[in-house]
């Protein structure tokens, strides 16, 4: 599974910053990494450098082999919250889709 992170000009794509929610994304969906061939991580502020409240948005999209990417976003005060909030969804949705795939299969 290939996680690439990628930033907007006004948020720091500190190689630490990168390493962190990778290793966070790679925990989240460990379970699900036979079927997952790559995560996409897009951080933006929406506000850009004025301050604002869940201005920093994070969009994940999980390409699953056979199937079509699934993306999900959230938006949050922080980078630490708006990736979590991703990743819970994502999680879900991954979950959902394997599920209808099993349930197919049977």
């Amino acid at each position: 599974m290939t996680i690439q992170i990628n930033t907007d000009k006004t948020i720091n794509g500190e190689k630490r910053n990168a390493d962190f929610f990778s290793s966070q994304i790679k925990e989240a969906l460990q379970r699900f990494e036979s079927h997952i061939t790559r995560v996409e991580v897009h951080l933006k502020d929406e506000n850009g450098r004025k301050d604002g409240f869940n201005d920093i948005s994070c969009l994940l999209e999980a390409r699953i082999e056979g199937r079509n990417p699934i993306a999900v976003s959230n938006q949050a005060d922080t980078m630490d919250q708006a990736v979590k909030g991703a990743i819970d969804k994502i999680k879900t949705a991954i979950e959902s889709i394997l599920g209808k795939i099993q349930k197919q299969n049977h």
